[in-house]
Protein backbone atom coordinates (compact mmCIF):
# COMPACT_ATOMS: atom_id res chain seq x y z
CA UNK A 1 0.00 0.00 0.00
CA UNK A 2 1.17 3.57 -0.93
CA UNK A 3 -0.24 7.14 -0.08
CA UNK A 4 -2.27 7.02 -3.16
CA UNK A 5 -3.40 3.27 -4.23
CA UNK A 6 -2.98 -0.33 -3.16
CA UNK A 7 -1.80 -3.22 -5.54
CA UNK A 8 -3.24 -6.77 -4.80
CA UNK A 9 -0.24 -8.90 -6.65
CA UNK A 10 -2.14 -12.05 -8.09
CA UNK A 11 -0.32 -15.66 -9.48
CA UNK A 12 -1.91 -15.10 -13.17
CA UNK A 13 -0.65 -12.89 -16.16
CA UNK A 14 -3.53 -10.11 -15.69
CA UNK A 15 -3.72 -7.33 -13.94
CA UNK A 16 -7.09 -5.15 -13.31
CA UNK A 17 -6.88 -1.95 -13.44
CA UNK A 18 -9.51 0.63 -12.23
CA UNK A 19 -8.33 4.26 -12.58
CA UNK A 20 -11.47 5.76 -11.92
CA UNK A 21 -13.06 3.68 -8.56
CA UNK A 22 -11.10 6.40 -6.13
CA UNK A 23 -13.31 9.34 -4.44
CA UNK A 24 -10.66 11.06 -2.28
CA UNK A 25 -9.91 14.41 -2.47
CA UNK A 26 -7.26 16.00 -0.29
CA UNK A 27 -8.30 19.20 1.87
CA UNK A 28 -6.27 21.78 0.03
CA UNK A 29 -8.03 20.38 -3.48
CA UNK A 30 -11.52 20.54 -1.95
CA UNK A 31 -11.37 24.27 -0.64
CA UNK A 32 -11.11 25.42 -4.40
CA UNK A 33 -14.26 23.22 -5.59
CA UNK A 34 -17.82 23.65 -5.65
CA UNK A 35 -19.95 22.12 -3.21
CA UNK A 36 -21.38 19.49 -4.75
CA UNK A 37 -18.26 18.56 -6.76
CA UNK A 38 -16.78 16.92 -3.32
CA UNK A 39 -19.40 14.03 -3.98
CA UNK A 40 -17.66 13.04 -6.70
CA UNK A 41 -20.83 11.71 -8.78
CA UNK A 42 -18.80 10.86 -11.85
CA UNK A 43 -17.02 8.37 -10.22
CA UNK A 44 -16.84 4.88 -11.64
CA UNK A 45 -18.45 3.22 -8.26
CA UNK A 46 -17.71 0.12 -6.46
CA UNK A 47 -15.44 -1.92 -8.95
CA UNK A 48 -13.58 -2.70 -6.05
CA UNK A 49 -16.77 -4.65 -4.95
CA UNK A 50 -17.90 -5.40 -8.12
CA UNK A 51 -14.67 -7.48 -9.01
CA UNK A 52 -14.74 -8.37 -5.52
CA UNK A 53 -13.80 -12.22 -6.42
CA UNK A 54 -10.56 -11.06 -8.19
CA UNK A 55 -8.94 -12.73 -5.07
CA UNK A 56 -10.34 -15.83 -5.78
CA UNK A 57 -9.53 -15.70 -9.76
CA UNK A 58 -6.13 -15.14 -9.00
CA UNK A 59 -5.27 -12.33 -10.86
CA UNK A 60 -3.83 -8.35 -9.97
CA UNK A 61 -5.66 -5.19 -8.85
CA UNK A 62 -4.66 -1.57 -8.53
CA UNK A 63 -7.01 0.77 -7.34
CA UNK A 64 -6.68 4.13 -6.45
CA UNK A 65 -8.01 6.37 -3.55
CA UNK A 66 -7.90 9.28 -5.48
CA UNK A 67 -11.34 10.73 -7.12
CA UNK A 68 -10.44 11.38 -11.19
CA UNK A 69 -11.63 15.17 -10.11
CA UNK A 70 -8.20 15.22 -8.99
CA UNK A 71 -6.42 14.24 -11.98
CA UNK A 72 -7.14 11.66 -14.81
CA UNK A 73 -5.50 8.64 -14.61
CA UNK A 74 -6.53 7.26 -17.69
CA UNK A 75 -5.56 10.50 -19.59
CA UNK A 76 -2.00 11.22 -20.84
CA UNK A 77 0.23 13.60 -18.95
CA UNK A 78 0.64 16.08 -22.25
CA UNK A 79 -3.23 16.28 -21.74
CA UNK A 80 -3.60 15.41 -25.01
CA UNK A 81 -7.39 14.91 -26.24
CA UNK A 82 -8.36 11.20 -26.61
CA UNK A 83 -11.35 11.63 -28.98
CA UNK A 84 -10.66 14.36 -32.19
CA UNK A 85 -13.95 16.19 -32.91
CA UNK A 86 -16.11 15.19 -29.51
CA UNK A 87 -16.46 16.06 -26.33
CA UNK A 88 -13.59 15.37 -23.99
CA UNK A 89 -12.69 15.56 -20.17
CA UNK A 90 -9.02 17.13 -19.25
CA UNK A 91 -6.01 15.47 -17.33
CA UNK A 92 -7.36 17.88 -14.75
CA UNK A 93 -11.32 17.91 -14.88
CA UNK A 94 -12.79 21.64 -14.81
CA UNK A 95 -15.97 20.62 -15.83
CA UNK A 96 -18.38 17.27 -14.32
CA UNK A 97 -19.95 15.37 -16.95
CA UNK A 98 -23.36 17.59 -16.86
CA UNK A 99 -20.85 20.45 -17.65
CA UNK A 100 -21.46 22.24 -14.06
CA UNK A 101 -17.89 23.72 -13.38
CA UNK A 102 -15.97 22.01 -10.53
CA UNK A 103 -14.26 24.87 -9.15
CA UNK A 104 -15.18 28.04 -7.66
CA UNK A 105 -14.45 30.92 -9.85
CA UNK A 106 -10.87 31.74 -10.45
CA UNK A 107 -9.68 28.62 -8.90
CA UNK A 108 -9.14 26.05 -11.43
CA UNK A 109 -6.27 24.43 -11.49
CA UNK A 110 -2.88 26.02 -13.21
CA UNK A 111 -0.01 25.00 -14.65
CA UNK A 112 2.19 24.32 -11.92
CA UNK A 113 -0.62 22.50 -9.73
CA UNK A 114 -1.16 20.10 -12.83
CA UNK A 115 2.29 19.52 -12.78
CA UNK A 116 2.08 19.09 -8.77
CA UNK A 117 -0.63 16.87 -9.58
CA UNK A 118 0.89 14.76 -11.92
CA UNK A 119 3.90 14.03 -9.71
CA UNK A 120 1.56 13.40 -6.55
CA UNK A 121 -0.91 11.13 -8.13
CA UNK A 122 -0.23 9.99 -12.02
CA UNK A 123 3.12 9.03 -12.05
CA UNK A 124 2.59 7.04 -9.04
CA UNK A 125 0.07 5.02 -10.47
CA UNK A 126 1.45 4.64 -13.55
CA UNK A 127 4.86 3.45 -11.80
CA UNK A 128 2.79 0.60 -10.26
CA UNK A 129 1.08 -0.34 -13.74
CA UNK A 130 4.00 -0.04 -15.18
CA UNK A 131 5.59 -2.60 -13.00
CA UNK A 132 3.23 -5.04 -12.31
CA UNK A 133 2.73 -5.60 -16.10
CA UNK A 134 6.80 -6.22 -16.42
CA UNK A 135 6.38 -8.95 -13.49
CA UNK A 136 3.92 -10.40 -14.81
CA UNK A 137 5.46 -10.37 -18.52
CA UNK A 138 8.47 -11.61 -16.53
CA UNK A 139 6.82 -14.79 -14.85
CA UNK A 140 4.71 -15.91 -17.82
CA UNK A 141 6.15 -14.49 -21.11
CA UNK A 142 3.25 -12.22 -21.68
CA UNK A 143 0.62 -10.11 -19.49
CA UNK A 144 -2.88 -9.01 -19.85
CA UNK A 145 -4.18 -5.26 -18.29
CA UNK A 146 -7.92 -5.35 -17.93
CA UNK A 147 -9.29 -1.53 -17.61
CA UNK A 148 -12.60 -1.92 -15.65
CA UNK A 149 -14.64 1.32 -15.93
CA UNK A 150 -18.46 2.09 -15.78
CA UNK A 151 -20.01 4.79 -16.43
CA UNK A 152 -24.53 5.91 -16.12
CA UNK A 153 -26.16 4.87 -18.92
CA UNK A 154 -27.34 8.08 -20.15
CA UNK A 155 -24.58 10.64 -20.52
CA UNK A 156 -25.78 13.37 -23.56
CA UNK A 157 -22.22 14.98 -23.20
CA UNK A 158 -20.49 11.71 -24.23
CA UNK A 159 -23.39 9.94 -26.22
CA UNK A 160 -26.91 9.68 -27.88
CA UNK A 161 -29.71 7.39 -25.83
CA UNK A 162 -28.29 4.62 -24.06
CA UNK A 163 -24.96 3.21 -24.23
CA UNK A 164 -25.10 -0.89 -24.46
CA UNK A 165 -24.39 -2.91 -21.37
CA UNK A 166 -21.03 -4.02 -22.02
CA UNK A 167 -18.47 -2.03 -24.17
CA UNK A 168 -15.16 -3.30 -25.02
CA UNK A 169 -12.45 -1.36 -26.13
CA UNK A 170 -9.24 -2.11 -27.88
CA UNK A 171 -8.05 0.80 -29.54
CA UNK A 172 -9.79 -0.58 -33.07
CA UNK A 173 -7.67 -3.60 -32.56
CA UNK A 174 -4.67 -1.76 -31.89
CA UNK A 175 -4.18 -2.74 -28.06
CA UNK A 176 -4.56 -6.23 -27.95
CA UNK A 177 -4.37 -9.42 -29.84
CA UNK A 178 -7.15 -10.82 -31.99
CA UNK A 179 -7.28 -13.73 -30.00
CA UNK A 180 -8.55 -11.21 -27.36
CA UNK A 181 -11.11 -9.79 -28.65
CA UNK A 182 -12.09 -13.30 -30.60
CA UNK A 183 -12.09 -14.44 -26.78
CA UNK A 184 -14.49 -11.22 -24.95
CA UNK A 185 -16.64 -11.81 -27.91
CA UNK A 186 -17.47 -15.17 -27.73
CA UNK A 187 -18.38 -14.85 -24.34
CA UNK A 188 -22.03 -15.65 -23.26
CA UNK A 189 -23.55 -12.71 -21.72
CA UNK A 190 -27.12 -13.37 -21.75
CA UNK A 191 -29.31 -10.21 -21.75
CA UNK A 192 -26.63 -7.93 -21.35
CA UNK A 193 -25.84 -6.07 -24.55
CA UNK A 194 -22.21 -5.64 -25.92
CA UNK A 195 -20.55 -4.11 -28.37
CA UNK A 196 -16.82 -4.01 -29.45
CA UNK A 197 -15.10 -0.54 -30.33
CA UNK A 198 -18.64 1.35 -30.09
CA UNK A 199 -18.21 5.09 -27.89
CA UNK A 200 -15.77 3.86 -25.77
CA UNK A 201 -12.65 2.60 -27.88
CA UNK A 202 -10.58 2.26 -24.68
CA UNK A 203 -8.50 5.75 -23.16
CA UNK A 204 -5.37 6.35 -22.63
CA UNK A 205 -4.11 3.67 -20.52
CA UNK A 206 -5.26 0.82 -22.86
CA UNK A 207 -3.90 2.68 -25.88
CA UNK A 208 -0.30 3.43 -24.06
CA UNK A 209 0.16 0.17 -22.54
CA UNK A 210 -1.51 -2.19 -25.23
CA UNK A 211 1.97 -3.43 -27.06
CA UNK A 212 0.47 -7.20 -28.75
CA UNK A 213 4.08 -7.19 -30.11
CA UNK A 214 5.30 -6.92 -26.81
CA UNK A 215 3.20 -9.49 -25.37
CA UNK A 216 1.28 -6.80 -23.28
CA UNK A 217 -2.23 -6.80 -24.45
CA UNK A 218 -4.35 -3.93 -22.95
CA UNK A 219 -8.78 -3.94 -23.45
CA UNK A 220 -10.73 -1.73 -21.67
CA UNK A 221 -14.63 -2.27 -20.27
CA UNK A 222 -16.98 0.28 -19.65
CA UNK A 223 -20.05 -0.80 -18.11
CA UNK A 224 -23.48 1.22 -17.79
CA UNK A 225 -23.91 1.67 -14.25
CA UNK A 226 -27.73 0.46 -14.36
CA UNK A 227 -26.88 -2.94 -13.99
CA UNK A 228 -25.15 -2.79 -10.63
CA UNK A 229 -25.72 0.90 -8.88
CA UNK A 230 -29.10 3.20 -8.92
CA UNK A 231 -27.81 5.93 -11.27
CA UNK A 232 -29.77 8.49 -9.29
CA UNK A 233 -28.51 7.72 -5.47
CA UNK A 234 -25.32 5.99 -6.81
CA UNK A 235 -25.97 3.23 -4.02
CA UNK A 236 -24.70 -0.64 -4.47
CA UNK A 237 -27.77 -2.88 -5.92
CA UNK A 238 -26.85 -6.46 -4.88
CA UNK A 239 -29.61 -8.39 -6.79
CA UNK A 240 -28.17 -6.75 -10.36
CA UNK A 241 -24.65 -6.21 -9.29
CA UNK A 242 -25.39 -10.56 -8.28
CA UNK A 243 -26.44 -10.97 -12.05
CA UNK A 244 -23.86 -9.41 -13.76
CA UNK A 245 -20.48 -10.94 -11.66
CA UNK A 246 -20.67 -14.17 -13.20
CA UNK A 247 -20.77 -12.37 -16.60
CA UNK A 248 -17.36 -10.39 -15.92
CA UNK A 249 -16.20 -13.49 -14.23
CA UNK A 250 -16.85 -15.96 -17.74
CA UNK A 251 -14.78 -12.45 -19.89
CA UNK A 252 -11.83 -12.46 -17.41
CA UNK A 253 -11.85 -16.43 -17.55
CA UNK A 254 -11.93 -16.58 -21.16
CA UNK A 255 -8.72 -13.96 -21.24
CA UNK A 256 -6.49 -16.11 -19.08
CA UNK A 257 -7.52 -19.21 -21.13
CA UNK A 258 -6.50 -18.10 -24.33
CA UNK A 259 -3.41 -20.09 -25.64
CA UNK A 260 -0.10 -18.07 -24.08
CA UNK A 261 1.81 -18.43 -28.11
CA UNK A 262 -1.56 -16.22 -29.01
CA UNK A 263 -0.07 -14.09 -26.64
CA UNK A 264 3.53 -13.95 -26.54
CA UNK A 265 5.06 -11.39 -28.18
Amino acid sequence: MTATYTLTQGRLPLLISMPHNGQQIPADIAATMQPFATSVPDTDWFLDRLYGFSAELGVSVLNPFYSRYVIDLNRAPDGAVLYAGANNTELCPTSAFDLRPLYREGQQPNEAEIARRIERYWQLYHQALQQELARLKAKHGYAILFEAHSIRSQVPRFFDGQLPDINFGTADGASCAKAVEEAIMAVPTGRYRRVLNGRFKGGYITRHYGQPGQGVHALQLELAQLNYVDENTFIWRPEQAAQIQPVLWRILDALLNIAPAELRG
